[in-house]
């Protein structure tokens, strides 16, 4: 019901570049290129201007996303409000999370939604947290789950709203015969001598681990990159060194090692939130699958905390 071309605006002012809004919308960047300046040409104002190789939006077109931002709200909130007038909820519903909360959450979740909404469509993408976002604005998704960084948008991004589910902390995973793996629990500078396996340069997880290891003091010695929590576990079954991994991941079960809880100051977590489109958050759906998140979201921790001999 909003001209399109908005959202492709709004695409270039997170992305910073045409080509990258195309690729986050799927469509080329000369189609874009050229339904913004179509649009500039109806409002008759610039919304682009070149600034040497690079573009930049112009104070109209920073205006005008303030209003787009709060139409789309909006719209959200008229839907909402209109799940009281319809005698049965149909349509489609669209999840999208980050790999573990997709594996773990997502199914269970959808299930819930088929049964209690069956005429209701529902569909799960597996995506990573900034592409979660990208897909919220261009309308693909309705709800995502992330592990919100420094680089996601802020909790006050008037976009969305995120509701918070949990805190995963990455637990130690060490060989079954390390030194350590007879430890109820260790800091993670007890591990400062260790090889590291981590993830790659520029990915949270590396950044994550790295942050939190020169805050306890040290470098760590990384000897392999692994992105992926089952490659990582398989590495630190094969004595290949230690690496850190999400509580929600099952990953020793396919590799068995000895996950280990860290303690301390600098132990790494990761913040899960649930993230709408500002106004969506209270449509019947969406406030279902929301509800329905966060106490499974805690019930699976507490599990797998009594699994580890924490105090759920």
């Amino acid at each position: 019901m909003i001209d399109n071309r908005l959202t492709m605006l709004s695409m270039i002012a997170r992305h910073g570049t045409v080509t990258a809004a195309a690729e986050a919308l799927h469509y080329s960047p000369s189609t874009v290129s050229h339904q913004v300046k179509a649009l500039a040409t109806e409002l008759g104002v610039a919304l682009l201007e070149q600034r040497g190789r690079n573009i930049r939006l112009t104070p109209a077109a920073h205006s005008l996303l303030g209003h787009f931002d709060v139409m789309t709200a909006e719209w959200e909130r008229a839907l909402s409000d209109l799940d009281d007038y319809a005698n049965t909820v149909t349509g489609s519903i669209t999840l999208c999370a980050f790999s573990t909360a997709a594996s773990i959450l997502l199914p269970k979740t959808m299930r819930a939604l088929n049964a209690r909404f069956p005429n209701l469509a529902t569909q799960t993408i597996e995506a990573e947290p900034s592409e979660c976002y990208d897909l919220l604005l261009a309308g693909d998704v309705d709800l995502g789950i992330v592990a919100v960084t420094t680089d996601t948008p802020a909790g006050a991004d008037d976009r969305f709203t995120q509701q918070f589910l949990i805190d995963d902390p990455l637990d130690l995973m060490v060989p079954l015969d390390h030194h350590l793996a007879d430890r109820a629990s260790v800091t993670i500078a007890d591990a400062r001598e260790e090889t590291w396996i981590l993830g790659r340069p520029g990915t949270t997880y590396h950044q994550l681990v790295v942050a939190n290891c020169a805050s306890a003091g040290f470098t760590p010695q990384i000897g392999h990159y692994a992105n992926d929590w089952n490659t990582g576990t398989a590495l630190v079954h094969d004595g290949f060194g230690v690496c850190v991994a999400s509580r929600l991941s099952r990953s020793q079960d396919l590799h068995p090692v000895r996950r280990i809880p860290l303690t301390g100051e600098h132990a790494p977590t990761r913040h899960i939130a649930a993230v709408t489109r500002a106004g969506a958050q209270d449509r019947s759906t969406i406030r279902f699958a929301l509800d329905l998140l966060t106490q499974e979201t805690q019930n699976v921790m507490a599990q797998l905390g009594k699994g580890l001999g924490e105090t759920p």
